[in-house]
């Protein structure tokens, strides 16, 4: 069970009462403008740049002599250049290491704000007066209880389902408790749809843990803080009132709101292109959670520990680290971003919370692992000149860990905290006018019409 108990009361989270307002972004110079020559036709096509980009749209113009010719298309794989979006929620700079919800540094909101009042922040642009913050809270948690059909539905999975599985099926199946979330475009109904997504997901998480853990499920106490109330559901046994420790409660919480949102990354990309089509939040939601149960998103904190207890001991951290780099052995796991190409912002923060959460359980033999590994990795050009720094995923698996949750529900940890996220970017798309449906171009490579000639033998 996860070491989440103590004797003592926990500590409540401090607010930020800082109002500073979001970094604005440059404005385009008016008239910029990119020209392209077609070298085909020695034609030349002014296109026009704003905010660093230009329309592909813009690229159908450029067309050769040929009729069918329908025009340029760009070629981009994994949207390794492309913005699908315009959005005012996240801010990065991965050059820089800067991660910004709303304008407000990263850093700040982890060590003065409730993961309920960035929640609010990432969803509405500004952060929550007293009053809308209470009502927020209140909300929230007086729909943490879910049907007792869902519990139902829950109890029918096999007692070794992974959790993430569980959680994905049951965010998808409140769509059918709740059919009036159809209607995206009353303002009401949509805020009712996100309170309960808020709400009812560290329920279903807890009761997705007690159902492969063999254990009754623990309701929801309505008492207790929002992350609170989610380590009772998840470790309560025959306690009167459940009371978490401070240390534990405060760490999830920062955890929770390093992860509420970074952009436009793969699963918020399937919340939106699922979205599009206008299909319930629930819906759009769980393809987020589908996206992030990969290893290569939601399950890169699982690998982490995987490549720790591989290695097995500090001595043979050199003998790893060769290996890497001669590319004979395995991979550096937790190093490196896509998009962060000096330190990710957010793994300064958990390593520093890493360290108040083993002063509470002790330092153990994967933790001095991991110590190695970043001091080797920091001081060894081979990694530093290919920006190959740790990021978040390095420390946090380490934390879940140490606090007793079991590897395959590291990623549903992580969904708890980007639900928030999830729900800003699909109502910013939803009000978006420029959005239409998600339908990329495709480059076709197959072979040219040809006639059917069965290869069948006849009958």
């Amino acid at each position: 069970m996860p070491k989440t108990g103590t004797s003592t009361a926990p500590a409540a989270p401090k607010r930020n009462s800082t109002k500073s307002p979001p970094s604005a972004a440059a404005p385009a110079q008016a008239g910029s403008a990119l020209e392209i020559k077609d070298t085909r036709t020695s034609k030349t096509y002014s296109v026009s740049v704003a905010e660093g980009a230009i329309r592909a749209v813009e690229l159908k113009k450029i067309k050769t002599a040929d009729p069918d010719d329908s025009g340029l298309m760009s070629y981009d794989p994994a949207f390794l250049n492309t913005a699908s979006c315009r959005s005012a929620i996240t801010y990065i700079d991965g050059d820089k290491g800067i991660l910004r919800y709303r304008g407000y540094p990263i850093e700040q909101l982890a060590e003065n704000a409730t993961f309920l009042e960035v929640a609010w922040l990432l969803r509405h642009g500004e952060l929550p007066n007293q009053q809308e913050y209470d009502q927020f809270v209140h909300d929230i948690t007086f729909h943490t209880y879910v049907h007792e059909n869902m519990r139902k539905f829950l109890e029918g999975f096999r007692y070794d389902a992974h959790p993430m599985a569980m959680l994905n099926s049951s965010i998808a199946g409140l769509a059918a408790f709740y059919p009036s979330a159809r209607n995206i475009f009353d303002e009401t109904e949509r805020n009712i749809s996100i309170i309960r997504l808020l709400a009812k997901t560290p329920t279903i998480a807890a009761f997705s843990y007690r159902h492969v853990k063999g254990l009754p499920f623990v309701y929801p106490d309505n008492r207790l803080p929002y992350v609170e109330n989610f380590l009772s559901m998840v470790a309560r046994m025959s306690e009167s009132k459940y009371e978490a420790n401070p240390v534990f409660a405060r760490a999830l919480e920062i955890l929770f709101i390093l992860h509420a949102d970074h952009e436009q990354n793969c699963s918020t990309n399937a919340v939106r292109a699922v979205g599009s089509s206008h299909v319930d939040p629930f819906s759009a939601v769980s393809a987020g959670v589908a996206a992030l149960f990969g290893p290569l998103h939601g399950g890169a904190n699982e690998q982490v520990l995987r490549m720790i207890n591989e290695i097995g001991s500090v001595k043979n951290v050199p003998a790893f680290i060769e290996s890497v780099k001669s590319g004979q052995g395995g991979r550096l796991m937790g190093f490196g971003h896509r998009v962060y190409k000096s330190y990710d912002p957010r793994a300064k923060i958990v390593k520093r919370l890493a360290d108040e959460v083993f002063k509470v359980v002790g330092v153990d033999k994967d933790l001095e692992i991991a110590l190695e590994l970043e001091r080797i990795a920091l001081s060894d050009d081979y990694f530093t000149s290919r920006k190959l720094y740790p990021n978040v995923d390095f420390y946090t698996g380490l934390i879940y860990r140490s606090m007793a949750f079991p590897t395959d529900f590291f990623t549903v940890l992580f969904a708890i905290g980007r639900m928030p996220g999830w729900l800003a970017q699909w109502e910013e798309m939803l009000l978006d006018k420029e959005q239409k449906i998600a339908r990329p171009r495709q480059i076709y490579i197959g072979p040219p019409e040809r006639p059917y000639r069965s290869k069948l033998k006849a009958k």
